[in-house]
């Protein structure tokens, strides 16, 4: 069963889609530092998104960027569900951080997940609705949004909060929400690593009004985590104890 097969299987359990021990290798050496942003996208790769903001809260506007490869030897057939053909081509993040003259590549990661995916050719583009990058009070978030157009009802939102310190991007939250298409109901979760702690609700419903107040649970982790942008697997899981 593939990670994206895995992670439609489940409801209302949390699927974290990183692993923890190997840091992403990027696609290609970047330069450290440079005048022009161009100089960071190497040849036959696209911009897919770009936002600014103050991430090290210097009152400069730094960047991060998802970029794409447009290689055609990436556009490969499909003779199973879904679309004709799946785009395979790798996507990066980079973080790039303003400085007096140019920009300084802070970090990167090289997990993204693909708009096309063979072996789960039914998934839609985890980035291909609304924004993925976000950049607000100083903290970056990622966001993807699941669904399979077929093999699951589930709908699953996630999103990886980010925060510069110590000269890295360490993650601070973790939220997601599980929307069942038929029945409607609507589960989320929310980490604050920070704290350790976590909060599950569940009982609200797309479809109908309840006159019930929504459940909350909440909860501790069992085990601390110290997490970096460059070691985070998007396209891999793991559930937070």
């Amino acid at each position: 069963m593939s990670f994206k097969q895995h992670f439609f299987h489940l409801s209302t359990a949390a699927a974290v889609l990183f692993n923890l021990t190997f840091p992403s290798q990027m696609v290609w050496s970047a330069p450290p530092n440079s005048a022009d942003v161009q100089s960071f996208i190497p040849a036959k790769w696209k911009i897919l998104e770009k936002v600014q903001g103050d991430l090290n809260a210097d009152g400069l506007t730094d960047l991060a960027l998802i970029i794409e490869s447009t290689d055609p030897k990436n556009i490969v057939a499909n003779e199973n569900l879904g679309s004709n053909q799946l785009n395979t081509n790798p996507r990066q993040l980079l973080v790039l951080l303003k400085k007096s003259k140019g920009y300084q590549l802070a970090s990167s990661n090289s997990s993204l997940p693909t708009e096309g995916d063979v072996e789960s050719p039914c998934l839609e583009d985890p980035m291909g609705e609304g924004e993925t990058l976000s950049i607000q009070k100083g903290l970056l978030k990622i966001s993807f949004h699941y669904w399979l157009s077929c093999g699951s009802w589930y709908v699953t939102n996630t999103s990886y909060t980010f925060r510069y310190q110590n000269q890295k991007f360490k993650l601070i939250g973790f939220d997601s929400d599980d929307f069942h298409r038929a029945s409607g109901d609507i589960t989320e979760r929310s980490i604050n690593f920070l704290t350790g702690k976590v909060k599950k609700t569940s009982g609200a419903n797309e479809f109908a009004e309840s006159t019930l107040p929504e459940k909350v649970e909440w909860s501790k982790l069992k085990n601390k985590y110290s997490i970096n942008l460059e070691q985070i697997k998007f396209n891999e899981h793991i559930e937070f104890e």
